[in-house]
């Protein structure tokens, strides 16, 4: 039996005659950019998010540039965000000339700690990005308070987390302004590059618009510097289809991680992710951490399993970002994490023999792997 990380086809098949009914509908009106289906997607998005506003454009890491700019992040500017997060958090930071400030996690869901938000904070942060990573919603609220009175905004990555709800509200809908991405492999996932900025304020909103069309509302008339980032009508098509489909395809996600919990709970060596009271988590990725990760991942592999890992260097030991002076030490939660963390494959159209599959090939290699001391 062969385990894919992701499968893509299965989702295909299922959705397969609405998209394509979708695409010839674009052809046949050949609006191909902002046509119909785009103010269509981004009402609808809106409304699945709780958020008032969305806005359209070409990939996540636009859409967390444009929300860090329209939330008044500017160059030189210092911005709070997770030191396990992918690159393209701080990648959008970097962009607009601003400092990224990483800081630890929590141990149990390696979601941002709000203890380690406000020891980060100066005279100088412009912003605090929770990153909703593996599904579940970071601690807003929490952040929120540790913040205090500082006015700081908080702006989400809720790259993975669409459709994810927690006590304080729906993932898009908990900060001033929020970023997401619909590269294909996200529950809410295009055919190729697309993300969305969503907020409840009308100003953000129209800044995020404007910055994302060359700093234009009116053609020709051009009110600041701005870029191209813009969500075509075919990648909107393809995603009022599949949003049609996100709660079922989560609901689905859910009763997988369930099952995992089930087969693995207890197991010595493998170290399970827990959800937050309150939280609807989305399982965009299921995280276990085991000893000797690298061995076991071998065998998985080896065993038609595709296992991952989300992410293998914490971002203050990337090349990248030597150039801030973080050496090993710095964030001791996450870099402990980053050697241990394993992704087992979850979708919604993972099936229980394949699940079972997975468990009984993580258990061995885990029995064949030693135990760290």
């Amino acid at each position: 039996m062969r385990v894919p990380l992701v499968d893509l086809v299965a989702q295909n098949t299922e959705t397969a005659t609405d998209i394509r009914a979708a695409v010839d509908a674009v052809f046949a009106s050949a609006s191909y950019i902002g046509g119909s289906d785009v103010a269509s997607f981004e009402h609808e998005y809106a409304e699945a998010t709780g958020a008032g506003y969305c806005i359209g454009v070409g990939n996540g890491t636009d859409a967390l540039e444009l929300a860090l700019r329209a939330a008044g992040v500017s160059a030189g500017g210092e911005v709070i965000l997770p030191v396990n997060t992918f690159i393209a958090t701080a990648e959008a930071v970097s962009r607009i000339g601003a400092v990224p400030v990483f800081a630890d996690v929590d141990d149990e869901r390696l979601l941002l700690d709000p203890a380690a938000v406000a020891a980060a904070v100066t005279s100088r942060t412009e912003a605090v990005v929770p990153v909703h990573l593996f599904g579940q919603v970071a601690p807003v609220g929490a952040i929120r308070a540790a913040l205090g009175g500082s006015g700081i905004p908080i702006v989400e990555d809720g790259a993975q987390s669409q459709g994810a709800e927690s006590a304080d509200g729906r993932a898009g809908s908990l900060g001033l302004v929020a970023s997401t991405s619909f590269y294909p492999g996200k529950n809410l996932g295009a055919a190729g590059d697309a993300g969305a900025v969503t907020t409840g304020d009308p100003e953000v909103a129209r800044t995020v618009r404007l910055i994302a069309a060359h700093g234009s509302e009116h053609k020709y008339v051009h009110e600041v510097v701005g870029f191209n980032s813009r969500l075509d009508t075919l990648q909107a098509a393809v995603l009022r289809v599949k949003l049609r489909h996100l709660a079922e395809w989560n609901r689905r996600r859910r009763v997988a991680a369930a099952r995992y919990a089930a087969l693995l709970e207890g197991e010595e060596g493998v170290r399970l992710p827990q959800s937050a009271p309150g939280n609807l988590d989305v399982w965009h990725l299921y995280v276990v951490r085991v000893d000797d990760r690298d061995r076991a991942m071998a065998r998985l592999n080896e065993a038609g399993v595709g296992a991952s890992i989300h992410y293998p260097t914490p971002l203050h030991l990337t090349a990248a970002y030597e150039g801030l002076g973080l050496g090993r030490g710095a964030f001791p939660v996450a870099e402990a994490a980053a050697g241990r963390i394993l992704s087992l494959p979850i979708y919604p159209h993972i099936t229980a023999d394949q699940q079972e599959f997975v468990a009984e090939e993580l258990l061995a290699a885990v029995e064949s792997t030693p135990v760290r001391g």
